[in-house]
């Protein structure tokens, strides 16, 4: 990719060697341009600066760098719209802009409603005791499969854990950006894995319940 791509060909040829000492030839072809949009949601922001997205919202800001990604990004209509496109690319590579738009839509979800994980606590007989401590920062594990060691989990910058107040062990991790908050649902997850048992058999642990925006 890069300052190169435009100086590719329309048609990249591939000769493969056949039984009958001949050559077969194979014609693979790339789309020409190809363009994806996005409409930009009442209430949030978006400014676009050398593939650099920067969303804010009710919520607080959000970035996000595209500049690995040989695609064009710009604003349109008066900025109502974002839009992404692509010059000669095959069609695996045209998946990377339906991919940049879901990027730019989850920023757009994150400062206008947050998302949130919530966890439930599994045991068969050990409880498995949740405290929240540092102001939802760090969540502290006691008593799993009656274990004296506590694990420590620390939230991602940006990321709070609580407590659910209508069930009954279960832990709600919230935040703007997704993918702190769901790396600090998968650093829970990890920290209470059984180790040397059939995991058929034993099920403890905590473990993603559902996840979404808050509105949801």
């Amino acid at each position: 990719f890069g300052s190169s791509l435009l100086a590719q060909r329309f048609v990249a040829e591939l000769r493969l060697p056949c039984r009958k000492s001949c050559s077969l030839l194979l014609v693979v072809m790339k789309t020409l341009v190809q363009e994806e949009s996005i409409k930009v949601p009442k209430g949030s922001k978006i400014t676009i600066k050398a593939k650099m997205v920067e969303v804010t919202g009710k919520y607080g800001t959000l970035k996000r760098d595209f500049r690995h990604l040989p695609v064009e990004l710009w604003l349109a209509n008066g900025g109502k719209e974002v839009k992404a496109r692509m010059y000669f690319a095959k069609s695996k590579q045209l998946s990377m802009l339906r991919t940049v738009c879901s990027h730019i839509s989850n920023l757009f979800d994150g400062v206008e409603k947050k998302f949130i994980y919530r966890m439930r606590l599994v045991y068969a007989h050990f409880p498995i005791n949740a405290n929240i401590t540092n102001g939802g920062k760090t969540v502290e594990l006691r008593n799993f499969l009656g274990e004296k060691i506590v694990r420590t989990v620390h939230m991602l910058p940006g990321v709070t854990i609580d407590k659910s107040a209508s069930t009954k062990d279960e832990l709600c991790v919230t935040g703007m950006d997704i993918d702190t908050t769901s790396r600090s649902a998968a650093l829970i997850r990890q920290a209470c894995l059984v180790k040397k048992k059939d995991i058929r058999k034993f099920l403890d642990g905590v473990y993603v319940s559902s996840h979404g925006t808050m509105d949801e």
